[in-house]
């Protein structure tokens, strides 16, 4: 349990004073498992995980099972969610029958996942980075026709395990390409886990730059080289409100062998909070949820917000 009055409030000028964390423990997490983790434990994980107050918590993945097996059971899943608003739980889609399937079991937001490198677009969807933008196309239009929200993620904003440094012009031109298409907001992935403050801040202004509002863009941090704190703060210093992260910091890429696990959500609202940052999260059911996980899945979390707490019971 967190100790009263812990962590202490101390504002930093020209920060957000709300952020909305994004968590992602249910899907880029669970998706990572070796094991697959059965229906009923995934639609608990998610109630319990809104229950403390997440307001966004992507729920599945709509692809073929053969990719993703550890979420072959999205038709499943999802109606086992339905005292939950469906605004609150986003799914992927990653091409037009994906869509079908998510909409026909009422999904009100989804995202598609591009990438900002060639090498990892031949990996993760067997397309040229403009081939795979060609095909979200459809899968935009018809959401936003249905009056759904569309995510746009963007993997290996920063850095990637087969090229190497991504020149940010490059990174700018895909995400542009994913507003032009029609997406609502952005998620910016540091998919390996290799992005460092400053490269954050130029990122951010290039984007700006190229007429992309902040309002419109999240981040998404991995902690394989222990920057992902410093790097939400960097972008918090810049304005951005969309943070995601995820319970207990369960998660990587699949196809990214060197991608260790997601930002631990204990860790980021323990950071928000000290800075006074509202973020409507009770850390301590929080932390209980992501705890009762860890048991679930075998072993401890590496969040070190979590064992801190879990220390001190």
């Amino acid at each position: 349990m967190t100790a009263a009055g812990l962590p202490m409030e101390v504002t930093t000028e020209g920060l957000p004073t709300r952020v909305r964390i994004h968590e992602v423990g249910a899907r880029d997490g669970l998706q990572n498992e070796q094991a697959v983790v059965p229906t009923e434990i995934k639609a608990e994980f998610i109630r319990r995980l809104a229950g403390a107050g997440l307001p966004t918590v992507e729920a599945t993945s709509f692809v073929h099972p053969k990719w993703v097996p550890q979420l072959a059971d999205a038709e499943q899943l999802f109606p086992q969610l339905d005292g939950i608003d469906p605004h609150r739980l986003p799914v992927l889609v990653p091409n037009e029958r994906g869509l079908d399937r998510a909409l026909a079991l009422g999904a009100r937001r989804i995202a598609v996942f591009g990438s900002a490198t060639e090498s990892f677009a031949k990996a993760n969807l067997n397309r040229t980075v403009d081939e795979a933008l060609a095909m979200f196309a459809p899968v935009v239009a018809r959401a936003k026709d249905a009056k759904v929200q569309v995510r746009g993620y963007l993997s290996m904003c920063f850095g990637d395990p087969w090229e190497g440094p991504v020149p940010i012009a490059q990174t700018v031109r895909v995400c542009r390409a994913l507003l032009d298409l029609g997406c609502d907001e952005l998620s910016l992935g540091d998919t390996i886990g290799v992005a460092t403050p400053g490269h954050v801040q130029t990122l951010l202004a290039s984007l700006n730059e190229a007429g992309v509002a902040t309002s419109r863009i999240g981040v998404h941090f991995h902690d394989t080289y222990g920057q992902a704190l410093a790097n939400t703060f960097a972008a918090l210093q810049h304005g951005v409100t969309t943070i995601d992260a995820s319970a207990g910091g369960l998660g990587g890429c699949p196809y990214a062998k060197s991608a260790t696990g997601n930002l631990a959500t204990e860790d980021l609202v323990w950071m928000l909070h000290g800075l006074g940052i509202e973020t409507g999260v009770d850390l301590d059911r929080l932390a209980a949820t992501s705890v009762w996980m860890a048991d679930v899945l075998g072993r401890p979390s590496p969040s070190r917000t979590l064992r801190a707490l879990s220390h001190k019971e």
